[in-house]
């Protein structure tokens, strides 16, 4: 397996929402991958994971003895580096008076307070806090018994920001939450499971490679974790840059496309259609296709299911077309409707979702319903603008076809073409720089 499908399989099975650790600064860390495991301290973790499930709800000791056995066996923090009660760094609080609570760490991870051989004191600068919960409550719904209704994860960016620190650690002693929260800037969550360590050790290995000890004290400042968090958000960032300028330009592109169509057909098409309402269909169009080829690459839909490769995913779509101009050339594409048409039979089926005996799919809803400006057939003359007939999704009750003996098509004539260069007249000039879209 190589380290980039390493690293893959490990993120698929670790729930983050907000920025988390990019790939590439993961290959750059762990070119050979994560962390071996440690056969004895697995042996150990279990063995204090099973006592912990038997007495650790009712046993306050219990509960407390899992956590350091995680802290201080797994991830190999020595005693004196974790504060706790009194020793804790003044200033990591935060204060909220409406509700007359005030948040702190139970633990801190720092160096500890001892000078070095040169005279100058060692920097005890509080590098992760860590906010602990009984095994009964979710870290993610309000804190039981609290008047601010915040769930520990909320408590814990709030904390964070307080006190200036970008990383916290939450736990119950199921559930362990990473937060990399810095001031200004969005929240990274990252959660790993105790029991899932058991089921699939490669996210225990991943927990162990991100939280061992040398993580935050061993390595080079531009390995530590935090920054890890800080050069990942720039590639993510990068990405997301990038991603931008490529949905304008392909917005762009099929505004054109549409704009030489109707000058094909003598500005009869889209007659009556305001430019704004063709600008904004094709920008959905485009953040559509945005959603379904990230939806498809994280394994949400039905990729791999032979029905719906065939005929409705975006993936094999891209792959179909292309296959096609490397053998007739794209010509031939300019002249073919089809895909647009299996483009909204998609947008239905992900929409409504499908319960048929050959293809199931939940209705997951994410306003791909209301169908924007279809790319248009061209009318005959006088006639009103044609649209592309839309296939129907499996158990769904076929669109019924334009009468016979309708007006065909009209052979295609040699059009003129606009000049190179020159922009459509649908195309709005946009007011911030083009470089750094805002979509």
């Amino acid at each position: 397996m190589t380290p980039a499908r390493h690293h893959t399989e490990w993120l698929s099975l670790v729930e983050t929402s907000g920025p988390f650790l990019s790939l590439p600064v993961l290959l750059r860390i762990f070119p050979q991958g994560l962390d071996l495991r440690d056969p004895a301290r697995a042996a150990a973790l279990l063995e204090s994971y099973e006592d912990w499930l038997d007495r650790g709800k009712p046993l306050l000791h219990v509960h407390t003895a899992w956590i350091r056995h995680v802290l201080e066996n797994l991830l190999e923090w020595p005693a004196d580096y974790i504060a706790e009660g009194q020793s804790i760094p003044a200033g990591l609080e935060a204060t909220q008076p409406h509700f007359g609570e005030t948040l702190r760490p139970d633990l801190v991870l720092r160096r500890p307070l001892s000078g070095t051989t040169s005279g100058v004191d060692a920097d005890t600068t509080p590098q992760l806090l860590i906010v602990t919960y009984p095994p009964g409550q979710d870290l993610e719904k309000p804190v039981a018994g609290k008047v601010w209704k915040a769930s520990p994860a909320t408590r814990m960016t709030e904390l964070l920001h307080a006190s200036g620190v970008s990383l916290g650690l939450v736990t119950n002693g199921e559930h362990w939450m990473l937060v990399y929260s810095p001031r200004g800037e969005t929240s990274g969550f990252a959660s790993w499971y105790a029991d899932l360590w058991m089921q699939e050790p490669i996210t225990l290995r991943a927990f162990h490679s991100l939280l061992h000890l040398r993580r935050f004290f061993g390595v080079a400042a531009p390995d530590t974790l935090a920054a890890l968090f800080t050069a990942s958000s720039k590639d993510q960032q990068e990405v997301t840059d990038q991603l931008g300028r490529q949905v304008r330009r392909a917005v762009e592109m099929l505004v054109q496309a549409f704009d030489q169509i109707d000058e094909d057909s003598g500005r009869t098409v889209l007659t009556g259609v305001p430019e704004k309402e063709i600008y904004d269909a094709a920008l959905t169009v485009m953040m559509r296709l945005v959603f379904l080829f990230s939806a498809e690459e994280r394994g949400l839909l039905l990729l791999g299911d032979p029905l719906y490769d065939q005929h409705y995913a975006v993936s094999t779509l891209r792959e179909l077309l292309r296959e096609r101009a490397d053998q007739h050339g794209e010509e031939v594409l300019e002249r073919r409707h089809d895909a647009w048409s299996r483009l909204l039979a998609t947008f239905r089926t992900v929409h409504g979702g499908v319960q048929h005996e050959s293809m199931r799919l939940p209705a997951y809803g994410v306003a791909l319903r209301s169908r924007p400006l279809p790319l248009p057939r061209r009318p005959g003359k006088g006639q009103p603008l044609a649209r592309n007939p839309v296939p129907p999704a499996p158990g769904e009750q076929p669109r019924r076809s334009p009468p016979l003996g309708s007006p065909p098509d009209p052979p295609r004539q040699s059009p003129r073409r606009r000049p190179r260069g020159s922009p459509p007249r649908f195309l709005p000039r946009p007011r911030h720089r083009t470089d750094r879209p805002r979509l």
